[in-house]
């Protein structure tokens, strides 16, 4: 599995124009799975997102977490952030998982999601053509792979 998160004032999905959930301060995670994710891919992606440091305390120093600051989360399917582009120009996106495998990876992290933020997530739509708009706050942007810990 692999995210990006980046930190927001605030974030919105729209789809054929019609915006479909928008949240304040908190997280914009940009979600991609592969058929090898499994639910521990999910449960450690979902519980180090919720327990990562990123926001400011109040000496503006990055020492508080989305559970400190009651932050909000948006979650945005993702495929592309499997795209390999070692040969040639046009990336291939043959490691994304397949859609059988991944709307229930992506399903099930939507609900871990909210059971570490014990909040409701909002989400985008699943294969849908979407119109992703952020205030990235920072900027600050973190990338994640389960099969790359760093």
């Amino acid at each position: 599995m692999r995210a990006v998160i980046q930190r927001v004032q605030h974030a919105s999905v729209t789809i054929e124009g019609k915006e479909k959930s928008r949240i304040g301060q908190g997280v914009l995670i940009l979600l991609g799975c592969e058929n090898a994710d499994t639910s521990e891919d999910i449960s450690w992606l979902a519980h180090k997102i919720a327990n990562l440091r990123i926001f400011d305390d109040e000496a503006g120093v990055m020492n508080k977490s989305l559970l400190d600051v009651g932050g909000e989360v948006l979650v945005v399917s993702q495929f592309t952030l499997w795209a390999s582009y070692k040969k040639g120009n046009r990336p291939s996106y043959l490691r994304a998982g397949s859609h059988e495998v991944t709307v229930p990876l992506y399903e099930a992290f939507v609900r871990e999601m909210e059971k570490e933020a014990g909040k409701p997530v909002m989400t985008g739509e699943f294969g849908a053509e979407m119109k992703v708009e952020l205030l990235n706050d920072g900027p600050v942007t973190i990338c994640m792979d389960t099969k790359n810990k760093e």
